[in-house]
């Protein structure tokens, strides 16, 4: 007995060692152009920094289709502190992921009283292939940082129920509420609880009343469920307007077959990739009838070993319920499955297996012996598919290389690579891929986008104007788009165009520099009096100056808008603070150019398009 302290605290460094052995390689890894650039890279709040007005444009705005504030504080707090070097970004999912591990093992040590199945459990779980995703993805971060909170929410809701006090209600609420703020997907985990509540916990007893009573103890936990799933599905109105072709049909079938793939996944984790093409209605008929019956099958056998086996039930359900929310039935984006959604499911038919083979050797004499061997395998296999792939995610040519090798066919996988070789100048590759991603699908965003911007750098306006006018009409909310297209169209002189773009991405993003700078400089410089608005100017300049901060092209910017409303003193004053900083940054092309303004200005006349390039 006081050894055990010891032994737990000993587990727990194990815990963290494997995970850090495996992912550990991550530090060195590279930001990938999958949703990587969206989340971090290229986002103006988050790369800013943590900050007050941060913290508030997380809690109102929508993040890459998705409302999550606490992620993105996260990410805002990565780059306060190592700017976009991604081997700390790296760092901080790895340190999420090993704190997870070990939080599990504690929650279910203290939950079942059994210490070497739960280590099982929680070592499974930090080192599965199927979790390489979640972790080696920077912008999985939402996964790795609402696992801690599921996991302490668990541990809360032991505190509780051992010992019920308000305050130990209100800490476990809290924590389920900073793990909504995570992910939406921890919705179900009032459901796991009252299954928790069944085995290991044992509070259900025989009357029907003590199950009510159960049940209404976690109302306010379901409360904030309901609220998290509304805010969900408002910020995801446009993924799901983007995936609404696909018929109730299709999604149902998938998502029969899936809860199959993904346990197929777990006992075989070879050959993943970042993207599973969706199946739509080519999912084979046998198929599916035999999907649906091995899920009645075990299904029904939960709930007739639920008295002498009631970890199956348990564990079971924990997969299924906590499935839902990502099974497909509410499709957002065009994915058959992904490894991502197995990260906290997947725990309970861990509990049940584990469980199940205890119970089985109970008899056997040589049970720990041959046990222990089978995990130091187990483990072992585990650890070595894990660490191979997480090698793919090493950057973003090796990471859809990779995927084209397993699924030539995809135009996820075409439309990535071809974002590196544009990068990179290799411009006839890139569009050579993006032309098969969309030969493949002509709905994906990140090909027209890409092609757009690759047509662009060849001169072919037009074209590259009708790609980001296709982007846009199936993702409104793809600000990156409507700032591209802006710039288009001002380039070619229709400014009508590019207005219409600009307030398009201000539309949803009301805060974004760019757009509003960019709008800024057309109404106070406009040659066509018809476009010019001077008060309207300066309020978007002052808005990307609060969103952006200061630099030479945003003061250039202001003085314009404030000569347009002849305040001609302020003006040279903006402009020549703009000229300092450009002069500072060795900047000599824009320290010229804005002496340049800084003598219009002297002179009264205004900035006007005519007389000044943007």
């Amino acid at each position: 007995m006081h050894s055990k302290p010891h032994l737990k605290f000993a587990i727990c460094a194990a815990l963290v060692a494997i995970t850090w052995v495996i992912f550990g390689q991550t530090l060195g890894h590279q930001f990938v152009n999958y949703d990587d650039l969206l989340y971090v890279v290229e986002n103006q709040h988050i790369r800013a920094g943590l900050s007050w007005h941060g913290i508030l444009w997380a809690f109102t705005q929508v993040h890459s289709q998705n409302w999550h504030p606490l992620t993105s504080m996260s990410h805002m707090l990565d780059c306060q502190l190592f700017g976009l070097q991604p081997g700390w970004h790296h760092f901080v999912n790895v340190l999420l992921h090993s704190a997870g591990a070990v939080l599990l093992f504690l929650a279910l040590q203290q939950m079942t009283g059994a210490l070497w199945p739960s280590a099982f459990v929680a070592a499974v779980f930090a080192i599965h292939p199927l979790h390489v995703e979640s972790v080696a993805w920077i912008a999985e971060r939402k996964d790795v940082l609402s696992g801690v909170f599921f996991m302490l929410t668990l541990l809360a809701y032991v505190r509780y129920v051992h010992e019920p006090a308000i305050g130990r209600y209100v800490t476990m609420s809290i924590l389920f509420g900073c793990g909504l703020l995570s992910k939406s997907m921890l919705v179900t985990l009032p459901i796991v609880l009252l299954f928790l509540d069944y085995w290991p916990l044992d509070r259900f007893g025989d009357s029907r009343s003590t199950i009510t009573k159960l049940f209404a103890e976690k109302i306010p936990l379901f409360a904030l469920s309901i609220g998290s799933c509304l805010a969900t599905l408002l910020a995801q109105n446009f993924a799901l307007g983007s995936t609404e072709h696909l018929p109730l049909k299709w999604r149902i079938t998938n998502a029969i077959v899936t809860y199959l793939d993904y346990i197929w996944q777990m006992f075989w984790p070879v050959d993943l990739v970042p993207f599973y093409i969706h199946p739509e209605n080519r999912l084979p008929i046998p198929h599916l009838l035999v999907s649906a019956i091995i899920l009645v099958a075990i299904t029904g056998i939960a709930f007739a070993r639920r008295r002498k086996n009631p970890y199956i039930l348990v564990g079971w359900f924990w997969y299924i319920v906590m499935l839902t929310p990502v099974i497909g039935i509410i499709q957002v984006g065009l994915q058959g499955r992904a490894d991502r959604y197995t990260y906290l499911p997947q725990i309970g038919l861990y509990i049940a297996l584990v469980w199940l083979i205890r119970d089985l050797m109970k008899s056997w004499r040589q049970r720990e012996i041959v046990l222990g061997a089978a995990a130091a395998i187990v483990l072992c296999g585990l650890s070595i598919l894990s660490w191979k792939q997480t090698t793919h995610w090493r950057d973003t040519e090796t990471l859809w290389s990779h995927a084209l090798t397993i699924t030539p066919d995809s135009d996820v996988a075409h439309a990535g690579l071809a974002g590196i070789l544009l990068v990179r100048g290799q411009t006839d590759a890139a569009i050579w891929h993006y032309e098969r991603a969309l030969s493949l699908r002509d709905g994906n965003v990140a090909a027209h986008y890409g092609l757009a911007i690759a047509l662009a750098q060849e001169r072919k306006v037009d074209p590259a104007i009708a790609h980001f006018q296709k982007a846009l009409s199936i993702q409104p909310d793809n600000i990156q788009v409507s700032n591209y297209l802006g710039a288009l169209f001002a380039n070619k002189g229709e400014l009508s165009g590019a207005i219409a773009a600009w307030r398009q991405t201000l539309s949803f993003d009301a805060d974004n520099a760019d757009a509003a700078g960019s709008l800024a400089w057309v109404l106070a410089t406009a040659s066509d009096a018809e476009f010019r608005d001077g008060q309207e100017a300066i309020k978007l300049v002052q808005r990307a100056i609060r969103s952006g901060g200061e630099n030479p092209i945003v003061l250039r910017t202001l003085a314009a808008a404030l000569a347009e409303n002849n305040r001609f003193t302020e003006a040279v004053e903006a402009v020549e603070r703009g000229e300092r900083m450009a002069d500072a940054a060795g900047d000599s092309d824009m320290a010229d150019n804005l002496r340049r303004c800084a003598e219009l200005l002297r002179h009264g006349e205004p900035l006007h398009s005519t007389q000044v390039s943007h």
